[in-house]
């Protein structure tokens, strides 16, 4: 089986090969299909957008040669995520326009600077979650979707070098410290992309196994 992570974020990318190393999948990214333009994220929640790509880059990838490619018949999947960190006193924000937050091309320090402008005078604890919503499909078609979060909250200031995003200013209160600050395999362990990539771990094992 074949699985397409819609996705040029190297980083996620990254994450995403660990998670799914135990799984009977031949994995591929964006880079293994000519390139299309991003889709127009229309939808309102994590849920809608990411079942909304996962559809787009289907569609694309079905016509590409990555769809003919000699792997004994095998099927080609296509999985999109879409995440992002919730303040609850931003109402929420920003949501899923995380990765537009500011302007599309703001640096993270800049969309850090704009978070703790808007929380200036808001008392402590700042509580917030990171969510992720997945979409696998097929042919058009969804086969498994999952949502999954982890709570914690906005740190007084950022911290920490080994994470990306908004890592850095999320303090997971069981650890201690931000995101950023903890290795890689205790971060996949409760973040809300390890807990949701895991889910579909299990699915492809439970679906697809050998």
């Amino acid at each position: 089986m074949r699985l397409l992570v819609a996705t040029t974020n190297q980083d996620k990318l990254r994450e995403i090969r660990g998670l799914l190393a135990d799984t009977p999948v031949d994995l591929y990214s964006l880079a293994d299909v000519p390139p299309v333009t991003d889709p127009e994220e229309t939808g309102v929640t994590f849920e809608a957008n990411a079942r909304l790509k996962a559809v787009y880059y289907a569609a694309h990838a079905e016509t590409s040669a990555l769809a003919h490619t000699a792997c004994g018949g095998a099927p080609l999947l296509t999985v999109a995520e879409d995440s992002g960190l919730e303040v609850d006193a931003l109402g929420g924000e920003p949501g899923i326009y995380s990765a537009r937050f500011v302007r599309p091309d703001a640096t993270y320090p800049e969309r850090f600077a704009e978070i703790y402008r808007r929380l200036a005078g808001i008392p402590r604890p700042w509580t917030a979650r990171f969510v992720c919503a997945l979409s696998v499909v097929q042919h058009g078609q969804p086969l498994f979707e999952t949502r999954a979060t982890i709570e914690g909250e906005i740190a007084p200031g950022a911290a920490g070098g080994a994470g990306f995003g908004y890592d850095p200013i999320f303090f997971f209160p069981p650890y201690g410290r931000t995101l950023a600050e903890v290795s890689q395999t205790d971060k996949l362990a409760v973040a809300h992309r390890g807990k949701a990539f895991r889910a579909l771990a299990l699915w492809l094992l439970k679906a697809h196994p050998g």
